[in-house]
């Protein structure tokens, strides 16, 4: 990864605190990509980026679904989670109608490469958790250069 930096996320609360940090940040047509093994935190993660952006009540794991959409007036920013792992092939994102849930929102993707990857977006801020949230293994977030409309607001 290109000018990769990380952050230590030793515990939930840590996750929690990262996601307000970002959700602070978030714009209209950004895209949050969560890149991570099976049980890394991703969806912890995306709950922690929504919840902060004032939604109250259940933020269920996209993963069946594929799509969950949060908006309202009580969301400082619309956002669209999608959790692409059962996607088999990126050209499936067409028939899902992505560009229509993303209009007016931002995006927060798990499973970003099963999509075709969002990282060439200039509103992209590609996030790998490299390690567990939870457990003796001490979370780890690594960040990728974050897209160009990103630079002025990451620190």
């Amino acid at each position: 990864m290109t000018n990769e930096t990380r952050h230590e996320l030793p515990d939930l609360e840590a996750m929690c605190r990262f996601g307000e940090m970002i959700a602070g940040r978030l714009r209209i047509g950004d895209v949050v990509a969560l890149k991570g093994g099976l049980g890394k935190g991703k969806t912890t993660l995306a709950r922690a980026i929504i919840a902060a952006l004032g939604h109250e009540g259940e933020v269920p794991s996209p993963t069946f679904t594929i799509i969950e959409s949060y908006d309202g007036p009580q969301m400082r920013v619309p956002v669209v989670h999608a959790d692409f792992y059962r996607l088999d092939d990126p050209d499936e994102l067409e028939e899902l109608g992505i560009d229509e849930y993303r209009e007016g929102a931002a995006l927060i993707a798990e499973w970003p490469d099963r999509a075709g990857g969002f990282a060439q977006e200039a509103a992209c801020l590609l996030l790998t958790i490299v390690d567990a949230v939870e457990g003796p293994d001490k979370g780890r977030i690594a960040i990728a250069g974050p897209g160009a409309d990103w630079l002025g607001r990451w620190p």
